[in-house]
């Protein structure tokens, strides 16, 4: 039964990943930037093991649901941040660099204040022990758990993982640019040769 469980929790996340990154593709038109926000789902998963572990709270189907729900969660503050600085960067004219410590602060209150409020929602679900309990509790420490650690690494790991994808697309730009002047000079260089003969 465990067996099953893993099988269907590890196709249930394939197929939630696979769908936050096309609806990131279709928003952010591009393929690159989508997975600069997956980066926070990476984030959120040993957060809420840890949770788990913390509180004596077995993995269980419950704990699972919790993970799957986690995914479409962390998200948000990794959106925020990232339209932000794309709008500094390509409509303000800003650079990279400038746009993300531009983005920042502006973006912190939102995303602690969304955070916050979802994980003081869930304390009372967390904290339960009545009827119906051992249902909703592992629910809630798994995304209780994710949403800190989300969170907290969310505003360091992906303005890093932002600038860093953009110095390696500019260097592909370089190096596809410069491969086509070299082909345009070898081409020109033949014609020439060509036109001599």
């Amino acid at each position: 039964a465990m067996n099953e469980l893993f099988a269907s929790f590890g196709l249930a996340m394939l197929t939630g990943v696979l769908c936050i990154y096309i609806v990131l593709v279709l928003l952010f038109k591009g393929f690159v930037q989508p997975v600069t926000i997956l980066t926070a789902l990476v984030l959120s998963i040993p957060g809420a093991f840890l949770a788990l572990f913390i509180t004596h709270t077995a993995l269980s189907m419950p704990s699972m649901i919790g993970l799957v729900m986690l995914m479409g969660l962390v998200t948000k503050n990794a959106i925020l941040l990232v339209d932000l600085t794309n709008h500094y960067h390509r409509e303000a004219g800003l650079s990279v660099r400038d746009a993300i410590l531009k983005a920042g602060p502006i973006r912190l209150r939102p995303i602690l204040m969304t955070t916050f409020a979802m994980i003081f929602g869930m304390l009372p679900s967390a904290a339960a022990t009545g009827e119906g309990a051992e249902f909703r509790a592992p629910i809630s420490i798994a995304t209780i758990g994710g949403l800190i650690t989300s969170t907290a690494l969310t505003l360091l790991v992906v303005p890093v993982a932002y600038l860093l994808l953009a110095r390696l697309m500019e260097h592909l730009a370089a190096w596809r640019t410069g491969t086509a002047a070299a082909k345009l000079g070898q081409a020109t260089r033949i014609a020439g040769l060509v036109t001599l003969v």
